[in-house]
């Protein structure tokens, strides 16, 4: 078995596994419980499909793919931190007007 085999193997094997994850995390995605647990499995579902495009830049031998696995990484990273804000102005009790249950008394 020479090296290409060998990577050739690897990265098929890394597919399915990558494809398991987000079949994994979509289920979780939406059984939920709760919103920061949907939050968590979208962010897995973006790491591994950041991981997605790497392998098939590999695979395809094209360093496009990774351009797209970085600027999807930097989008996903930046979409995670909105939606931690959200959901930390959410649980502080802020409501859409801008105040908290305190000051509306």
């Amino acid at each position: 078995m020479n090296e290409m085999d060998i990577l050739g193997t690897a990265v098929d094997i890394s597919f399915v596994l990558v494809m398991l994850g987000v079949a994994f995390a979509f289920v979780r995605l939406i059984k939920g419980p709760s919103l920061p647990d949907r939050i968590v499995a979208l962010d897995m579902m973006t790491v591994l499909i950041v991981s997605f495009c790497g392998l098939y830049a590999i695979l395809s031998e094209d360093t496009a793919f990774v351009d797209v696995a970085i600027v999807l990484a930097l989008v996903g990273f930046l979409a995670t931190v909105a939606l931690a804000r959200f959901v930390e102005r959410r649980q502080a009790g802020i409501g859409d007007s801008g105040s908290k249950p305190e000051d509306a008394s």
